[in-house]
C-alpha cells in the first residue's frame, strides 16, 4: 500500500478512535439485541405492517423466517434520473417472493433536482435537504419491520442523505440500485457553445432551450460527471453497490438483470447473519478513504468534499479538508469526463468504467484493497464486470486497458499526476477549488475584486459591460447558515466567456459551484462564512486578491485588510418555502464540518 495513503488512513483512525468505537459499540449492541422475526411488534403492530400486502407476503411476513427488506424511495417523475424509479418496488417484490423474501417500501424521501433550482430562489433548500432526506430515512426505518434495506436514489444530495440515515441503522445490511444514465445526446461541447452563445446574446431563448432539451432528454441520470454520478462512482467504489451497475442504461434487460442480482445478493447477506455484512461495518476508515481516493482520480463533483465529511461522520469517523488535500498530492487524476473533458459518462463507462479505474489504482497500490464490500471482503471484486449471459447476470473479468485514452488512462501516464481537488489557506479563510478542468495557466490569478450581493448582479454587469477586465469575483453571504449554500454554476458561462476573451478571471464564495465546476478558478466553500465573521466579508471592490490553486492559498493583499470591518447583509427569505428552514440555519455546521445539522 502506497505509504503516504497508509499514513493519512492511520492519522483517520487515531483521530476518530473515541467516535468509532461508539459507534461500533451501539452497532453491535443493535445487531445483537435485533429481534428475529419482527417478534418485538405484538400482534396489532404487526397487523397494521402487512394489512397492504398480498396473502403470500403476509405469510411470509408473520411467519418470521425470512427477510423482509424496506425499501428507502428518492422517487418522483419530475427528476429525469429517478424516473426509472417509478416500477422498482413491483419489479423488486417480484422477485423478492422468488428468493422467499418479501419488500415494502418503507418511506419516501425528498428529491429536488438542482438542474430544475439553479439560479432560482429554491436552490437555497438544496444543501438542507441532504440531512433533511437522513431524517425521513430513518423515519421509513423506524417501524422494526425490516431486516436490511434497498436504497434508490441517485441524485445530488439524495444518496449523502439515504446513506447517513441507513448510517443510523448500520446494522442492518444494505445496498444501493442505481436507476442509470440517459443515453448520450448532443455532444458536451455543443451543449457548452450553446449556453455561451446564448450568454453573450447571439441567440434567443428558443434555441437555448432545444439545446438544453437535446442534452437532457429522456429518463436516467445527467450525462456529465456532475455530483449525481459522483455519487455513483463513490458507492460503487466503496463496495455499497454491485460491480459495473453505475453506469447501464435505464429500462434495459442488463439493468434488470442487475437490480435482481442486486435483491439476490442483499437477501444472501441477510440470512447469512454477520455482522460484517452490516452496512456499518462496511463503511469505515479504509472505504471512506478509498472514496475520497475515486473522487481524486476521476476528477469528481466539489460538493463531495461535503457529503463524504457528513457521512464519515455518521458512521463515527472524523475526515478534514487536509485529508482531501494531503491525497491528492499523491492520487493522479486518470479521467477525463465533461466538464473536464469532451466526453460524457457513457463514453467514460464504455472506456472501461469503474472497472479499470479500480483495476489501474489496486494494481498500483492507491486504493485499500482489505475491505468488506455487498459482495464479500475484497475490493478486486470490483475490477470485474457484469454480462448478461441468458438472462442472469455473470462476472468476468473486466478491461485490462483503457478502451479509449482520451477518457481513461492508467496511473502509469494521468492527465495529471496530482487529484483534480485543493485546499486554499490564507487570511480569506480555507476554501477548496476543483482543478481537474482548469488549465494550468490560470491555476493563479492576481487582480482586482468585484464584489457582488448575489450572482445576477454579476450577470448584469457583465451585460453592461463592466466586467471587461481582469478580476476575481467575490460573492459572500452564500454560505449554509446565511443562505443555505446555493450552487452558483449560473455564473460558469459568463465567466468562461471572459476568460476565453483572454482576461484572468476568477471566483471566491462560501457558497458553492456544483460538481459542474468549470475550468474558471474557483474558491468555494469559503470557511469560515461571511455570516459566521468570515474574513470574505471584509474584501471591497478594488481589492487586490491572490487566488493561488499550485501554492494553495487565497489572500487578500491590501494592507491591514483583516482590521476592517464585516459587512453586513440581510438574507429576504418569504417565498418558496424558505421561511421554514431558519431554524436548520441557525443548526447547521460550517462548510469544513460537512455543512450539516445531524
Amino acid at each position: 500500500m502506497n505509504k503516504i495513503i497508509e499514513d493519512i488512513t492511520k492519522r483517520i483512525q487515531e483521530r476518530s478512535r473515541v467516535t468509532r468505537s461508539k459507534y461500533l459499540e451501539d452497532l453491535e449492541f443493535n445487531f445483537n439485541n435485533s429481534k428475529i422475526g419482527r417478534s418485538s411488534l405484538n400482534c396489532g403492530n404487526l397487523a397494521h405492517g402487512v394489512a397492504g400486502c398480498s396473502p403470500i407476503e403476509k405469510k411470509i411476513i408473520t411467519e418470521g423466517s425470512n427477510p423482509n427488506i424496506g425499501i428507502i424511495t428518492a422517487y418522483n417523475d419530475m427528476l429525469s434520473a429517478h424516473k426509472p424509479y417509478e416500477n422498482y418496488p413491483k419489479e423488486l417484490r417480484g422477485y423478492a417472493i422468488e428468493m422467499d423474501a418479501t419488500i415494502q417500501v418503507a418511506g419516501a424521501t425528498p428529491a429536488m433536482c438542482d438542474g430544475v433550482t439553479q439560479g432560482q430562489p429554491g436552490m437555497d433548500l438544496s444543501l438542507l435537504s441532504r440531512d433533511i432526506i437522513a431524517l425521513s430515512s430513518a423515519v421509513g426505518l423506524s417501524h422494526d419491520m425490516f431486516d436490511g434495506v434497498v436504497n434508490l436514489g441517485i441524485c445530488d444530495k439524495i444518496v449523502p442523505g439515504l446513506l447517513i440515515g441507513n448510517l443510523s441503522f448500520g446494522h442492518y445490511p444494505s445496498i444501493f440500485l442505481p436507476g442509470g444514465p440517459m443515453k448520450t445526446g448532443i455532444s458536451n461541447d455543443e451543449k457548452a457553445k450553446i449556453r455561451q452563445d446564448f450568454a453573450e446574446g447571439k441567440i434567443g431563448r428558443d434555441e437555448l432551450l432545444k439545446g438544453e432539451s437535446d442534452s437532457y432528454h429522456s429518463p436516467g441520470t445527467c450525462t456529465f460527471y456532475g455530483t449525481a454520478n459522483s455519487n455513483q462512482m463513490l458507492m460503487e467504489i466503496m463496495g455499497l453497490q454491485l460491480p459495473g451497475s453505475s453506469f447501464v442504461n435505464p429500462d434495459t434487460d442488463h439493468r434488470r438483470a442487475l437490480n435482481k442480482e442486486g435483491l439476490s445478493v442483499l437477501v444472501n447477506n441477510i440470512k447469512a447473519k454477520q455482522i460484517n455484512n452490516s452496512l456499518g461495518k462496511i463503511v469505515n476508515e479504509k472505504s471512506i478513504v478509498n472514496g475520497i481516493i475515486g473522487l481524486l482520480a476521476t476528477g469528481g463533483s466539489t460538493n463531495h468534499t461535503l457529503h463524504i465529511i457528513a457521512i464519515a461522520k455518521a458512521a463515527g469517523i472524523k475526515i478534514t479538508w487536509d485529508d482531501f488535500s494531503d491525497l491528492s498530492d499523491v492520487i493522479p487524476l486518470i479521467c477525463r469526463v465533461y466538464p473536464n473533458g469532451a466526453a460524457d459518462i457513457n463514453h467514460f463507462h464504455a472506456a472501461g468504467g469503474m472497472a479499470y479505474v479500480i483495476k489501474t489504482l489496486l494494481d498500483n497500490d492507491l486504493l485499500h484493497e482489505d475491505v468488506n464490500t455487498v459482495l464479500g471482503f475484497g475490493l478486486r471484486k470490483y475490477t470485474k464486470e457484469p454480462k448478461l449471459i441468458n438472462g442472469e447476470i455473470k462476472y468476468e473479468e473486466g478491461p485490462q486497458d483503457s478502451g479509449d485514452l482520451s477518457i481513461l488512462r492508467p496511473v502509469e501516464s494521468p492527465f495529471l499526476n496530482k487529484g483534480g481537488l485543493k485546499v486554499l489557506k490564507g487570511n480569506v479563510g480555507t476554501a477548496v477549488i476543483k482543478i481537474s478542468a482548469v488549465d494550468p495557466e490560470n491555476h493563479r490569478v492576481e487582480a482586482e475584486a468585484v464584489v457582488f450581493n448575489d450572482q445576477d448582479d454579476l450577470i448584469r454587469a457583465f451585460k453592461n459591460g463592466e466586467l471587461e477586465k481582469d478580476f476575481i469575483a467575490v460573492l459572500p453571504f452564500q454560505g449554509p447558515r446565511f443562505k443555505g449554500m446555493p450552487e452558483l454554476h449560473k455564473l460558469t458561462p459568463t465567466l468562461t466567456i471572459l476568460q476565453k476573451k483572454g482576461y484572468k478571471v476568477g471566483l471566491i464564495t462560501d457558497g458553492r459551484m456544483s460538481g459542474a465546476s468549470g475550468k474558471v478558478p474557483a474558491a468555494i466553500h469559503m470557511s469560515p462564512e461571511a455570516d459566521q465573521g468570515g474574513f470574505i466579508g471584509k474584501i471591497r471592490t478594488g481589492d487586490k486578491i491572490l487566488l493561488d490553486a499550485k501554492e494553495g492559498i487565497v489572500n487578500c493583499l491590501e494592507p491591514k485588510f483583516d482590521s476592517r470591518e464585516l459587512i453586513k447583509n440581510e438574507y429576504i427569505n418569504n417565498t418558496h418555502g424558505r421561511q421554514l428552514f431558519n431554524n436548520l440555519r441557525n443548526l447547521i455546521s460550517n462548510s469544513e464540518d460537512g455543512a450539516g445539522i445531524l
